[in-house]
């Protein structure tokens, strides 16, 4: 009688106390995440999260027509009020375009090209990944011959090459980024794939008979997202300014559709007499990227499990 109580009762009071514990001492997840930040990673926030915003609200903040022309007030400077149409905060373009309206419709290009490049590179890398680090065989041997092949290409020159041969337009430059952009997913879920290919959790779900999709998708997933979302928040950065890149030199988005990269394009040739037309987009680019790594840093550190167990 004994010996049966005591196997009723302490199971159930350890069970009691264990719960308790584990709802007094564990925080939530939230505040586990932004437990770690610091002064760079909320300045990061706020810029990135400043961007969003004005790209969102866009066509509710945007004083003009970014597209529309006035040739008799072209290259006007900044803080310039005309009688007619009111102040121009920025001053005018070449072609007598609001500078404040077209910087703001550029953000919703700029970060409409950066975060769909990196899906379909997050996407097609982590597919890849996955085969290769789980099925192995000659599906690794294939999949990482092909990633040493585009690795052995710089990246500017592919991207001007699958430029060229699709033509200069925002669909293209999408396609051309997110296509050129996947081996850094390749590589590092492929690694993390191999090291939870024989983990106790993956071989009993396949001990239970679960195919090699519900064994990925369901399993081998969640343990790698951490460093895809690592990934995809500094790669975003990098392709707003590959896609400025492209379009400085003529291979990205056209006129008269506004990005920060064409918009400094249009200020090269009268810098002299009009430098503000090349300086707010530029400054815009350079303030975005800072702010995109600020995060991407902190983001890295905060999913960081060696990080989380100091």
């Amino acid at each position: 009688m004994l010996g049966r109580v005591g196997t009723l009762s302490v199971p159930r009071t350890s069970a009691r106390l264990g719960a308790g514990t584990r709802a007094t001492s564990a925080p939530p997840r939230r505040h586990r995440l932004f437990r770690g930040l610091d002064a760079g990673g909320g300045i990061g926030l706020l810029l990135v999260a400043l961007v969003v915003v004005v790209a969102i609200l866009a066509p509710l903040i945007e004083p003009r027509d970014p597209l529309a022309q006035d040739i008799a007030r072209r290259l006007k400077p900044p803080g310039y009020v005309d009688a007619r149409a009111g102040s121009f905060w920025l001053g005018t373009d070449g072609l007598g375009r609001d500078m404040l309206s077209r910087l703001i419709e550029g953000a919703r290009v700029s970060l409409l090209v950066g975060a769909s490049s990196t899906l379909i590179s997050a996407v097609l890398g982590a597919t890849l990944g996955l085969t290769a680090g789980y099925l192995g065989g000659w599906w690794d041997a294939l999949i990482m011959r092909v990633v040493d092949v585009f690795q052995a290409i710089p990246f500017t020159i592919l991207a001007i090459a699958v430029a060229v041969v699709l033509g200069p337009s925002l669909r293209n430059v999408i396609i051309v980024l997110g296509i050129s952009s996947w081996v850094n997913y390749a590589r590092v879920v492929r690694g993390e794939t191999l090291a939870q290919r024989n983990s106790e959790f993956v071989v009993a779900a396949r001990g239970l008979g679960a195919d090699s999709r519900r064994v990925l998708l369901r399993h081998v997933l969640p343990q790698v997202t951490a460093s895809i979302i690592v990934l995809s928040s500094l790669l975003v950065g990098s392709m707003i300014l590959f896609e400025a890149s492209l379009s400085f030199l003529g291979l990205g988005v056209q006129p008269p559709t506004p990005s920060w990269g064409n918009m400094v394009l249009d200020g090269v040739e009268p810098i002299r007499v009009a430098w503000w037309v090349s300086l707010f987009p530029g400054l815009a680019i350079l303030l975005t990227l800072m702010g995109i790594n600020l995060a991407g840093d902190w983001l890295r550190d905060a999913l960081d499990p060696r990080q989380r167990a100091l």
